[in-house]
């Protein structure tokens, strides 16, 4: 009969800790093994049944014991090995700062961590740290509005701001534009729906259907959103967009901002806007679309209708966006509101 043996004394928590730990799927074999040896123990097993029982060497078995009984539940970890830590010199650092911030030779247009570490010579991990400390990420990429070189810039956004702070009495401020190359994308294979642990899931591959033209206008001060699919943008659809608006507030003064695209210059909207003398053009400085509000407005019906979507048809996309506009306008109309309380981009 094998040696008894020694008791080890375990708290209920221990204990609670110990039987996950050797229950785990996803915990190492080693760690589940040093588990099962405690609570062999705690049950009296003598050292031989625990060593027919977990595969260990009686030597094993005695030193996760013995780490047991002076550590608890953290003697069962690995001790920390003792060694050297590599060093990074300055001017090492100092080259992967450099390196980030040079456009890459051949053919490349973005630095990865990877062609860093083997470009200075040191491991990618210490690349990481170094660029995190930098605060420096050359993986990411934004875009931020640059400086216009339209001459009349200021004399332009500061009559289009002027308008949505403080309009004109009995005038409506409309925002117009057009949204181009709407995609009706089918997938190959049916959706499959979100479940617990799982978002939805579509198939990578996809069927296009056509495409989808939006022109829309936004009324800055209630939120109000008129607009039609189009087949194609061009200065017909344009001017009967504006004919829309034109009997849409019937007796209004109404000022239509737009942006530079030529179909928006057309002679043909000119010809007809000189008999219209109570519509009157603003179009935004060059290179600065993002002044009109119904821009805003695209970035919203993107993510609440584009993203993800799929349509058979593009009379099904179509109908879908009108659809949208319709219960945007019943439940969610309102006028945009400054938040920003910073200080001004210096350029």
């Amino acid at each position: 009969m094998g040696r008894k043996a020694k008791e080890i004394g375990i708290t209920a928590e221990q204990l609670n800790e110990l039987l996950i730990m050797s229950r785990s799927q996803k915990l190492e074999r080693r760690y589940v093994e040093r588990a099962t040896v405690i609570l062999l123990s705690h049950k009296g097993k003598t050292l031989d049944a625990i060593i027919a029982e977990t595969g260990l060497s009686r030597r094993s078995v005695n030193k996760w014991r013995n780490r047991f009984r002076l550590k608890g539940i953290e003697g069962l970890k690995d001790a920390s090995r003792p060694g050297q830590k590599p060093v990074i010199t300055a001017e090492q650092k100092a080259l992967v700062v450099q390196r980030a911030c040079e456009k890459p030779k051949g053919g490349y247009t973005n630095w990865s961590q990877q062609r860093i570490a083997k470009e200075v010579g040191i491991s990618q991990s210490k690349v990481y740290q170094i660029l995190k400390a930098a605060e420096m990420k050359p993986h990411k990429l934004e875009y931020w509005c640059g400086k216009s070189p339209d001459p009349e810039f200021e004399q332009k956004m500061v009559n289009i701001v002027g308008l949505y702070m403080k309009p004109p009495e009995n005038a409506i401020v409309l925002c117009v534009d057009e949204k181009t190359q709407i995609q009706a994308l089918d997938r190959t294979q049916p959706q499959l729906p979100l479940r617990t642990g799982n978002p939805k899931r579509h198939t990578s591959t996809y069927k296009r259907h056509g495409t989808v033209a939006l022109i829309a206008s936004l009324a800055v001060h209630t939120g109000e959103i008129t607009a039609k699919t189009i087949k194609s943008n061009n200065a017909i659809n344009f001017l009967s967009f504006l004919k829309k608006l034109d009997r849409t507030y019937r007796h209004k003064t109404l000022h239509i901002i737009v942006d530079n695209l030529s179909i928006h210059k057309d002679q043909s909207i000119k010809l007809w806007l000189k008999n219209k003398r109570k519509i009157k053009i603003h179009y935004t400085p060059t290179y600065s679309s993002w002044l009109n509000q119904i821009e805003i407005w695209f970035n919203i019906l993107s993510r609440d209708v584009l993203k993800g979507g799929v349509w058979q048809s593009t009379q099904q996309l179509a109908s879908q966006l009108i659809e949208y506009i319709k219960t945007y306008n019943k439940t969610r109309a309102k006028p945009f509101e400054w938040t920003y309380t910073g200080n001004p981009l210096t350029i």
